[in-house]
């Protein structure tokens, strides 16, 4: 555009990328997540120039691979609520956060992801012409297809005058809930634009954030009269803990009314500390339920293995209620309440309260005390499966959380990609305070190392846990992860669970033909290598690491390596478990 007018008044001129990092820091993006590429250099000059200037912006993170860049953002939106920009490059940068959308995307956390387009002029007409070869094949016609199913808006930004109310825009909706990702592109040309200050609006929180919603008072009340002649109610949920005072909703509603409770196929746990807490799988509970209330969950059981009784009433509370990015999701619910889930169940329970009888409180009482034997059958079962250690080269994966557990305080965070020993870590380190054991609610692996960095970010005095198989940490791209946690000292402790192969390949095949070929060959296409030592990818980047094979082993080792981590370094353990 034509600046002379601009140049002959008071009013400062500055080019868009320069508004886009303040605008940025307006909407309260404390990082970026950045890999860098040849689409970035207005962004990374006029990072140079606020930084002469004095002025705020968000601190950045390079991280080698976009893949830590997008799990970094999700472990920082996991412990704060707030997301952060990942900037990648491109196309070709965009694909690589894929896996990382899908990740965040299903796990319902917010993130800006921000990537450059090819400069649409030729002939050097503007500033950020095409000047390299990568310029003219990093053009595809539907960049943003590369992530679509994973975003709820993305754009192209036309005009540097609107960067701040794109900016604006994305973040409201990618803090609304259900939260997840948004993508904004910009050109070259765009982002070298320059405007005068007044002409680039400011658009407050106040005015354009996203608000939260509770639950239809009638429906309200139409649960708690349901609960009131309850014989066999239960409650399942899957992610509520990632707010805290969903969780204590919970356990206070199953406590007043006598709930057992379960976590199903679990993203972010709630307090197990909980008196009505049961486990990890309602199966048995589901068929001889007559009212169940199915609280911020995707998948509270799997139907080929289940089936409700038709007579039982089902409540869902979810701030995704119909799960439009699912083609297909058919799980019962009578009645459907959308918003959040700890403000509507405080709802519930001040309806329940209002109403509650003599005759429903001893029925409640009733139910807590059969509650408390399921919930003891639950905890002598895990220290069973805990007490056999396992033999040398082959640890059980049982006894080696139990000891982790022991060593934990109850505000470290488990980021927990066993897969098929996922399970063992979910069982045996049981969490008092919610949000400190997550799964990934995406299908992605690779995601724990670099959650666990994010996290670390966000609260440094935690100890920040990543557990994998070593199929998952092959795909976390751990020389980015252990490069960024040198270079940004973000210690984390990383055990990888070595079982020489990827067992969910195994194990699924096994449940499609359990007495088919592959099964008779013992071919299962799920080996991997088995005389690895992924200690020394830890060692190059200056973090502490060991390799463990015997059982007896197992509790000093773990100690070392926290003692390690909580002094400030970071902790590689490669445990050799039970083989697939």
């Amino acid at each position: 555009m034509d600046t002379s007018v601009a140049h002959k008044t008071n009013v400062p001129d500055f080019a868009t990328a320069y508004y886009l990092l303040e605008g940025l820091n307006e909407i309260g993006i404390d990082y970026l997540f950045c890999n860098f590429g040849t689409d970035h250099a207005p962004i990374i000059d006029e990072m140079a120039h606020r930084r002469k200037r004095g002025e705020a912006m968000p601190a950045v993170v390079r991280c080698p691979h976009e893949n830590t860049a997008a799990h970094m953002a999700a472990g920082y939106a996991l412990v704060t609520g707030r997301g952060q920009g990942v900037l990648v490059h491109v196309d070709v940068g965009t694909a690589n956060t894929a896996n990382g959308m899908h990740n965040l995307y299903r796990s319902r956390l917010p993130v800006l992801l921000m990537a450059g387009k090819a400069p649409y002029t030729v002939n050097d007409e503007l500033i950020g012409s095409r000047d390299t070869y990568v310029h003219f094949i990093q053009e595809p016609f539907d960049q943003a297809s590369l992530v679509r199913p994973y975003l709820k808006w993305e754009w192209t930004l036309p005009s540097g005058v609107v960067v701040k109310e794109a900016l604006r825009r994305a973040h409201s909706i990618m803090q609304s809930e259900p939260r997840g990702p948004v993508y904004l592109m910009m050109q070259r040309e765009t982002l070298t634009q320059h405007w005068n200050a007044d002409e680039i609006r400011r658009y407050p929180a106040d005015q354009f954030a996203a608000t939260p919603g509770g639950g239809d008072p009638k429906l309200v009340s139409a649960l708690a009269d349901k609960l009131l002649t309850a014989e066999n109610p239960i409650l399942i949920t899957g992610y509520a803990g990632r707010h805290a005072h969903a969780s204590r909703a919970i356990d206070a509603l199953s406590q007043f009314a006598g709930i057992a409770v379960y976590e199903a196929n679990m993203t972010n746990n709630i307090s197990h500390d909980s008196p009505c807490f049961v486990g990890f799988s309602a199966d048995k509970a589901v068929p001889e339920a007559d009212v169940g209330l199915l609280v911020d969950v995707d998948v509270p059981w799997f139907p080929s293995d289940v089936q409700p009784s038709e007579k039982t009433f089902w409540a869902h509370i979810d701030i995704d209620i119909l799960k439009p990015g699912s083609p297909m999701w058919t799980f019962p619910g009578n009645l459907r309440m959308q918003g959040d889930s700890g403000r509507i169940l405080d709802q519930v329970l001040e309806e329940l309260k209002a109403k509650a009888t003599p005759r429903f409180k001893a029925a409640a009482a009733a139910r807590l005390t059969r509650i408390k034997a399921a919930r003891d059958q639950r905890i002598a079962r895990a220290a069973k499966l805990a007490a056999d250690k396992g033999k040398p080269g082959a640890i059980n994966p049982h006894y080696l959380m139990a000891e982790l557990g022991k060593l934990l305080d109850d505000e470290d965070i488990i980021f927990n990609e066993g897969v098929t020993n996922a399970g063992a870590a979910v069982l045996q380190i049981l969490r008092r305070l919610p949000n400190t054991t997550v799964r990934s609610g995406g299908g992605g692996l690779g995601w724990s190392g670099g959650m666990a960095l994010g996290a670390k970010l966000a609260a440094p005095h935690r100890l920040m846990v990543q557990i994998s198989g070593d199929g998952g940490f092959y795909f976390g791209n751990p020389c980015s992860v252990f490069a960024v946690a040198q270079q940004y000292k973000l210690p984390i402790f990383s055990i990888v669970l070595d079982n020489s192969g990827w067992n969910a390949v195994k194990q699924s095949t096994l449940r499609v033909f359990p007495e088919g070929e592959a099964k008779a060959a013992n071919a299962f296409e799920a080996e991997l290598a088995a005389n690895v030592d992924f200690t020394k990818i830890g060692e190059a980047f200056g973090a502490y690491a060991e390799k463990l094979t015997e059982p007896a082993e197992v509790p000093a080792a773990l100690a070392r390596c926290v003692k390690q981590v909580r002094g400030g370094r970071a902790a590689l353990l490669h445990a050799r478990v039970t083989q697939m």
